[in-house]
């Protein structure tokens, strides 16, 4: 989808600098001050050219959507003052044998190159504006293409793998029964496993869920996790949230404590995994920090689309609400996302 996006963005400047432009100075009567004027006929350009650069980069669409009104009053007024000021530009006088017809024929030519630099302005600023809503509606339609395609893969998955859940969960009883008693470690991991799997059938279809019952999904697979590793891997989970009630999407870190767990943890040598979570007034915190302990070749061709994938599903859920960064540096691996939920 980037690719198409990057393409789609080039097409779209490559008209405006290749067909718009020279269509508005050619029919326009721009195409009369080029022999007279050739050094104001120039800075007009390039700036007309700049200002339609600006609002593109910018991105006025995405700051309506993200309710920054002023950064976008403050632009447009900016881009007026500078009009202004162009309209100021120092032509030369028109000499004529009456020097008061001279003054006349100079005072309309300049209110005539005055209009016609708003004019330009205007479609400048129009074709900009249209167009950056024409590519925010194509790159979301995109977006909403590519989040359905990963829903509907992640629940063709889960069909194709799925087991009748009444029969699955009655031998998970039965399997329960025989563990109970032989050891109060096995119950606990028999417990946490069975809760995990009966959170994933019954979320599968859910948009959102508490934030108690995701941090209890994770609580649980950390725990499972722990079960396999020994004194060599140090764990730290911390969480601390003000209000359980939040709804969040199911499983929107899972991907990140997965990665953790995959490449970060060891059995032979010393090692340290951080994950942290925390909502304080309705900002989420969500952090993780381990070295890279093995698989390095994977996870360098495995984390990044799922980060990527991570990152599509966030833009498409909150859009200008979140931030997500991952920094690697040597074997160390941190991942920070923030999420302004309410």
């Amino acid at each position: 989808m980037k690719s198409i996006e990057n393409k789609t963005s080039l097409i779209l400047d490559l008209f405006f600098c290749l067909v718009f432009m020279p269509i508005v100075v050619i029919l326009g009567p721009a195409r009369h001050w080029i022999s007279q004027w050739p050094v104001f006929v120039s800075i007009v350009c390039v700036y007309m050219y700049g200002c339609y650069f600006v609002l593109m980069r910018l991105s006025v669409p995405k700051m309506l959507i993200a309710g920054k009104y002023g950064r976008i009053a403050g632009i447009v007024s900016a881009l007026i003052v500078l009009t202004y000021l162009l309209t100021l530009y120092p032509l030369p006088d028109m000499d004529f044998v009456m020097p008061a017809l001279s003054e006349f024929q100079t005072q309309v030519r300049n209110f005539g190159v005055t209009v016609s630099l708003w004019l330009m302005f205007s479609l400048v600023l129009g074709y900009a504006l249209t167009v950056s809503f024409v590519k925010e509606l194509y790159e979301q339609m995109l977006l909403q293409k590519k989040i359905a395609e990963q829903r509907d893969k992640a629940e063709l998955a889960m069909f194709k793998a799925q087991i009748s859940p009444h029969f699955l969960f009655n031998t998970l009883n039965s399997l329960y029964s025989l563990v109970v008693g032989t050891s109060q470690k096995a119950e606990d991991a028999f417990i946490k496993f069975t809760d995990i799997l009966k959170y994933t059938y019954v979320t599968v279809q859910k948009e959102v869920v508490p934030l108690r019952d995701e941090v209890e999904y994770i609580q649980n697979y950390i725990e499972l996790q722990k079960i396999r590793l020994n004194e060599h891997t140090e764990v730290v989970w911390n969480y601390d949230i003000d209000d359980g009630s939040v709804k969040v999407p199911p499983m929107l870190m899972l991907t990140f404590v997965e990665n953790v767990f995959k490449y970060g943890v060891s059995t032979s040598k010393d090692c340290s995994v951080v994950i942290k979570l925390s909502l304080k007034l309705g900002q989420l915190e969500f952090s993780t920090h381990n070295s890279i302990m093995k698989h390095a070749a994977d996870f360098r061709k495995d984390v990044p689309v799922g980060v990527e994938n991570c990152r599509a599903r966030l833009t498409n859920l909150f859009p200008d609400k979140y931030s997500l960064e991952t920094i690697q540096e040597g074997d160390k691996y941190h991942v920070s996302l923030k999420i302004q939920l309410l």
